[in-house]
């Protein structure tokens, strides 16, 4: 029985022995698999600093490959979609992004992830009068970072970009508008201004849709309504070269309320007539 013990305890000591070396070796393997991947995101970055982009990114998804589970595997894709981004890949940079998400939906850097696929719609934004998509998708994207990064750099940048695609959403609006409006076809051209009253309230185009919705009311016999666009865009906007051209319509000067301030952060001015719009 002693002997039996003896020789297990032997036999365990050897394997303990075993054991201990196959895993200095399988750290020493690890190690050497780390410091490689490091040294092959370096060359990335270089090569991005360069301009070669398609290198860089071969690069950064081969550092995925060598290393799948650590951070640097997932720092690697965020770096190959900027990469693309860089050199106005936009496609391959959203393929990047949206591989990033579905891979790592808690990372810390989700909001930076968000905000560069916002961006890269933004850029891909060919001819927006033909295709409003690229548009949108940005939109919804800068929102989402807004609603769910409120406190990031991010967030501020994006209330900045989704100004600027009001904008343009809205100069749609006024070109389709102004379209109708030459061919007489007074309903449609009435709902295109009243939209960029609703929708796009803090835009340039708000004095120009009033004016507009005054001369179409104008047009078709609605005298008391266009009283009241034009009333709005008094009370709003009486330095406006667009209430100038308002009185041209009339041929006649109305009694406008005293200009107001208006507010700094760009509240809507239209809360206190919503019953015109209605």
């Amino acid at each position: 029985m002693k002997n039996s013990l003896y020789y297990f305890i032997i036999l365990l000591f050897l394997f303990s022995c075993s054991s201990k070396d196959n895993d200095k070796v399988s750290i020493l393997k690890e190690k050497d698999l780390e410091l490689q991947m490091i040294e092959v995101y370096k060359d990335g970055f270089k090569e991005l600093e360069k301009g070669d982009v398609i290198y860089a990114s071969r690069k950064f998804n081969e550092v995925e490959l060598l290393y799948p589970q650590s951070e640097w595997a997932s720092k690697s894709i965020l770096m190959a979609a900027y990469a693309f981004y860089s050199q106005n890949y936009y496609e391959r940079s959203i393929s990047e992004l949206k591989r990033f998400i579905s891979k790592y939906p808690k990372h810390k850097n989700m909001d930076y992830a968000y905000f560069l696929l916002a961006m890269n719609y933004y850029e891909n934004i060919v001819d927006e009068k033909k295709d409003l998509e690229p548009l949108l998708l940005s939109k919804e994207k800068f929102e989402f970072v807004i609603k769910n990064y409120p406190e990031t750099d991010f967030a501020q940048d994006s209330i900045y970009k989704i100004g600027l695609i009001q904008d343009v959403l809205a100069s749609k609006e006024m070109y389709i508008g102004k379209y109708y409006l030459k061919r007489k076809k007074w309903a449609a051209a009435i709902n295109r201004f009243k939209t960029i009253l609703v929708d796009y309230d803090t835009t340039v185009y708000v004095e120009e849709a009033l004016h507009r919705l005054v001369e179409a009311h104008y047009k078709i016999g609605l005298i008391s309504e266009a009283e009241k666009y034009a009333s709005v865009l008094g009370y709003n906007y009486q330095s406006s070269e667009w209430y100038e051209e308002t009185y041209k319509i009339f041929n006649k000067e109305y009694k406008t309320a005293e200009l107001i301030k208006k507010d700094k952060d760009k509240k809507s001015i239209f809360k206190k007539f919503k019953n015109i719009f209605k």
